[in-house]
């Protein structure tokens, strides 16, 4: 029964989806349908179970279906007061989960627009500055990942946004490399940029940590230059790094958050840009200078206001820093014993491992899987892969992670 429903779903894919990420997939070996999914857990409709160490780019921060998230839902269901709701009027759901994402924060945060998903996201936080400053260009690094939609889209990699002559107008977007402050010291001199888009650790490129006092250098350089800055959490936000905002860790305070993916809870869509008054001073004096029916849907805010709550709770906080310790000390060894393993970049949860050839990352993805553990290669660079570990990661499921890469990583350096 199993491989008939399987056999239909990779159909289905290919017939109205996606064939190339079906063939994509199948020329590494890998034919996963997921069916059942619990905690940390999820199942292939076949029965093989496999540890999520990708959590969907954080979406399962908390894990897959977390009984007080589903809880959560099923009582907004139960609400005879509640559903998507309606974006022209004010609203108890959204207005509570705005105050507790401002008051999450750092200094100086003061509205909420929400969306249903990061795209969306960015783009409010790409309009809010260009209408916020006068000013049309946007800085972004290269190699930087925004989402899918149309701004967010020509702020990103050109992987991405050239199939789709996304580039924006002549001059609308300028790219620099990461951690190049030089480079952004000449992106920013004409003064004509509203702001500096970036993910504090870029996801996509295969969690690049930022150079020391980079982050601190951005932001010194945008207020040298009158520009804002936008750091797109959709990745590394909600605690991930341990702090609760990754950039708010390194010391600095953008004018822009954009968060999305692990705000959902992986139950219901939803994703918040976090705006400082001056950013969202057009809320003031334009009521529909963005709509989206379904940002904020009301049903979605109450998951959310569970994820912050869970997030934020001092237990989750501790067992961050306790399997992140854990994690750098076995890592550590593990790459002191496997040379294939070239670099480890590490910020609390966030984790890339790079290896020692262009395409180490798919194999090493590749044997993660036969072994019961799904990750995933990182999209603008095949020789590293992602490590995503959960909030509330116990220390078996540390062991049995840290044990399968060791295993992974020293099968694929004998076999290449």
């Amino acid at each position: 029964m199993s491989s008939e429903r399987k056999a239909r779903a990779l159909a289905h894919n290919d017939r109205y989806l996606s064939p190339a990420k079906g063939e994509l997939f199948r020329a590494i070996g890998i034919d996963l349908v997921i069916g059942r999914r619990e905690g940390y857990s999820l199942w292939d409709l076949d029965g093989k179970e496999l540890l999520d160490l990708h959590l969907n780019g954080g979406t399962y921060n908390l894990g897959h279906r977390h009984p007080e998230l589903v809880a959560a839902l099923r009582g907004a269901l139960d609400d005879e007061c509640l559903d998507v709701g309606n974006h022209h009027f004010p609203s108890e759901a959204r207005g509570a989960l705005a105050e507790a994402l401002v008051a999450s924060a750092p200094e100086g945060i003061a509205r909420v627009v929400f969306a249903s998903g990061g795209g969306e996201a960015v783009d409010v936080a790409i309009k809010s500055v260009r209408r916020a400053t006068g000013r049309r260009r946007i800085v972004s690094a290269e190699g930087g990942y925004h989402g899918h939609t149309g701004l967010a889209l020509a702020a990103g990699a050109a992987r991405f946004r050239a199939p789709f002559l996304s580039d924006g107008d002549p001059g609308a977007f300028t790219h620099v490399p990461f951690g190049d402050l030089d480079a952004l010291d000449r992106a920013l001199a004409p003064g004509d940029a509203a702001a500096v888009i970036l993910e504090p650790i870029p996801a996509t490129a295969g969690f690049l940590l930022p150079p020391e006092g980079y982050l601190a250098g951005v932001r010194a350089r945008c207020d040298a230059h009158g520009a804002l800055l936008i750091a797109d959490e959709v990745q590394t936000g909600l605690g991930r790094t341990g702090a609760l905002w990754a950039i708010d860790g390194y010391g600095v305070r953008p004018d822009v958050i954009v968060s999305a993916k692990g705000l959902s809870g992986g139950l219901y869509p939803i994703a918040a840009t976090l705006l400082s008054e001056a950013a969202g001073a057009w809320l003031r004096t334009d009521s529909h200078g963005h709509v989206s029916t379904f940002g904020g849907a009301e049903l979605g805010c109450r998951v959310a206001q569970k994820v912050l709550e869970i997030t934020t709770r001092e237990a989750t906080r501790d067992n961050v820093l306790f399997v992140a310790s854990r994690l750098a000390e076995g890592l550590a060894d593990l790459a002191a014993r496997r040379p294939f393993l070239r670099e480890v970049r590490q910020r609390g949860l966030v984790i890339g491992l790079s290896f020692a050839r262009p395409d180490g990352g798919v194999h090493v993805m590749r044997r993660l899987y036969d072994l019961g553990v799904w990750a995933i290669v990182a999209g603008f660079d095949y020789g590293a892969i992602q490590v995503k570990p959960g909030l509330l990661w116990d220390e078996a499921t540390t062991a049995r992670a840290l044990e399968t890469l060791d295993a992974a990583i020293g099968d694929v350096a004998r076999v290449l």
